[in-house]
């Protein structure tokens, strides 16, 4: 894939201009970057944090031409992406928690969020990452939930060269994802890399209720898989996931 680099010192959210260019045309690897976030937001409108130069913000235009009920695996090839950067330049041990946050001992340290957008030419995906360069800006509630790069290694970090590694791996896993039985082997990848993907003692926050149970793996379309106490195999598409201990 060929990226076009379109960088803001300031922006209310990365992922509201990559979408507003998708609608005008871009083109696939139109890539939104920023230093700073004022408007900065998680999944179900949560406010990310994105003061300036403490994270590395940016969102990505894509146009898969793949099946439409393989489309929330979008998601899993940027969390993969993250965590192989993560682990071979940084020498970190990630987790990949469900389904769209990488964790570092237990610690969030990015967050992805993929929305598809209606455009002229045919449907397109933004997808916003955001990954915590450095903590020396994250509120008092966010220090025992969240983590950076630069807490973990003690280093700072170059965020151009994070995010060349990142498009880098990215363009790998997508050439992936659109070849034939694309969708099976994000599948895969994203199972060797995340703990939540097996045998996990979670707490699932729907709108209506709250599941307990273990995971047993992922559906075709990335959907997790939760066994009750009474055995009963629940399909989570969306939900909070939180881990719990075993008693």
């Amino acid at each position: 894939m060929k990226f076009t680099i379109l960088r803001f010192e300031s922006i209310g959210s990365t992922n509201t201009e990559a979408a507003n260019q998708a609608k005008q045309g871009a083109n696939e690897g139109l890539c939104v970057v920023a230093r700073q976030q004022t408007a900065g937001r998680g999944r179900h409108g949560r406010v990310w944090i994105s003061a300036k130069d403490a994270g590395l913000f940016f969102s990505i235009v894509l146009r898969p031409k793949i099946e439409t009920r393989f489309l929330p695996l979008v998601t899993f090839i940027a969390t993969i992406a993250v965590f192989d950067v993560l682990k071979e330049i940084y020498n970190l041990e990630p987790d990949i928690k469900w389904a769209n946050d990488v964790h570092i001992k237990n610690k969030k340290i990015c967050g992805i969020l993929a929305e598809m957008i209606e455009t002229k030419r045919d449907l397109a995906i933004v997808v916003g990452i955001g990954v915590n360069l450095k903590s020396t800006n994250f509120p008092p509630e966010l220090n025992a939930i969240a983590t950076s790069i630069q807490e973990e290694t003690g280093k700072n970090v170059n965020a151009e060269e994070l995010l060349e590694n990142l498009t880098e791996k990215i363009s790998f896993y997508y050439e992936i994802f659109t070849s034939a039985g694309g969708a099976e082997k994000i599948r895969y990848e994203w199972t060797k890399r995340s703990s939540y993907a097996f045998g996990k003692n979670v707490r699932v926050m729907l709108e209506n209720e709250t599941i307990f149970g273990e995971t047993r793996g992922l559906e075709e379309n990335g959907a997790l898989r939760v066994e009750t106490k009474a055995g009963e195999v629940k399909t989570i598409q969306a939900g909070d996931v939180e881990m719990l201990r075993k008693i």
